[in-house]
C-alpha cells in the first residue's frame, strides 16, 4: 500500500480511492494491493538497490524486498496513474500519452502485462528512491481474510496527475485528494460514504469503510506538518499486529506494535 501525499494551501492531502466490495482492504483505502508472480521479474532500477531494501525491511532475500517495492510502484500506477519511474536516476516520466497510459493501467490490473515488460518497452526504470517505508501491518487473527501488508509513502511527483482507476465496466470509481484534517477524515464521519453515493457506502462512517490499518496511518498523517516533514522523518519501522480486546461493554481493536517505534493507537472494531 502506498500513502500518496501532497501539500496544498489547506494543508496536507492524501489520495483515497474506492475499492471493490470484495476487497479485504476496505471500501476506501490508500492505493495498493497484492503482489503477483510477475512482480518477480527484475526491472531497470534506480535508487536504493533491492539488497539495500532487504536490509531496510528486514528480509534475508533481496528478491522478496524487490517484489514488495515493485508491487507498490505498480499498484500505485494502476490505482492512480502516478508512476514512480523514469529513464534515469534524476528523471521521471513526463508527457506520456494519456490514452496509452490508461490502457497500460488496465492491462497491468488484468494481468495481461508485466510491470517490468511495460517499463522495458519505454526504457524506464523504477525510482525506488521516491518510496519511503512506513511499516508492516499483519491483520488480526479473527479476520476471515488475513493479509500481511507493507505500507510505503510517496509524494505526488511534479508534473504528474492522479486519476481514479476505471471499474470493471469502464466506469470511473470514486477517488480524490482528501485533506487529512477535513471532517470527512474523522472515523465517525459519514461524509465520504455519502460522497461516493453507492448503496454500500451511504450512511456508513469512515470507520466502516476503511480498515483499521487505513485509519491508523491516516491518523498519523493528521499529526504531521507537510510532505517534507513526513517523508524526512527517521522513525524506526514498526510491525503492527492488532488484537481484539474487551473494554467495558464493547469490543475494541488494540493496535499494538511488535517492534516499538511510534507506538500504537486504538481503533474501534466493527
Amino acid at each position: 500500500m502506498v500513502v500518496l501525499i501532497r501539500d496544498s494551501p489547506d494543508g496536507l492531502q492524501t489520495w483515497l480511492g474506492q475499492r471493490s466490495t470484495r476487497s479485504p482492504l476496505g471500501l476506501v483505502s490508500f492505493p495498493g494491493g497484492s503482489s503477483t508472480a510477475q512482480d518477480d521479474a527484475a526491472p531497470l532500477w534506480f535508487g536504493p538497490t533491492p539488497t539495500q531494501w532487504a536490509a531496510r525491511l528486514g528480509f534475508t532475500d533481496f528478491v522478496e524486498a524487490r517484489r514488495r517495492v515493485v508491487a507498490a510502484v505498480r499498484e500505485l500506477f494502476e490505482a492512480t496513474g502516478v508512476l514512480l519511474a523514469g529513464p534515469d536516476d534524476l528523471s521521471l516520466v513526463e508527457d506520456a500519452p494519456a490514452d496509452e497510459m490508461q490502457s497500460a493501467r488496465k492491462q497491468l490490473a488484468d494481468g495481461d502485462l508485466g510491470f517490468a515488460e511495460f517499463l522495458e518497452r519505454r526504457g524506464w526504470g523504477v525510482r525506488s528512491d521516491l518510496l519511503k517505508p512506513l511499516g508492516r501491518w499483519i491483520s488480526a487473527d479473527y479476520e476471515l481474510f488475513r493479509f500481511d501488508t507493507w505500507y510505503f509513502a510517496a509524494a505526488l511527483p511534479t508534473g504528474q496527475q492522479s486519476t481514479p482507476m476505471s471499474g470493471e465496466r469502464g466506469e470511473s470509481r470514486w477517488g480524490r485528494w482528501v485533506g487529512v484534517k477535513e471532517p470527512v477524515a474523522a472515523p465517525d464521519s459519514t461524509g465520504l460514504g455519502e460522497e461516493i453515493g453507492s448503496a454500500d457506502t451511504e450512511g456508513i462512517p469512515l470507520s466502516g469503510l476503511a480498515t483499521p490499518a487505513t485509519q491508523v496511518f491516516l491518523s498519523k498523517l493528521q499529526r504531521t506538518r507537510g510532505c517534507v516533514a513526513y517523508l524526512s522523518s527517521n522513525r524506526p519501522l514498526s510491525t503492527y499486529k492488532p488484537e481484539l480486546v474487551t473494554e467495558g461493554d464493547g469490543l475494541w481493536l488494540d493496535v499494538t506494535t511488535v517492534e516499538a517505534a511510534e507506538g500504537g493507537g486504538v481503533a474501534k472494531a466493527r
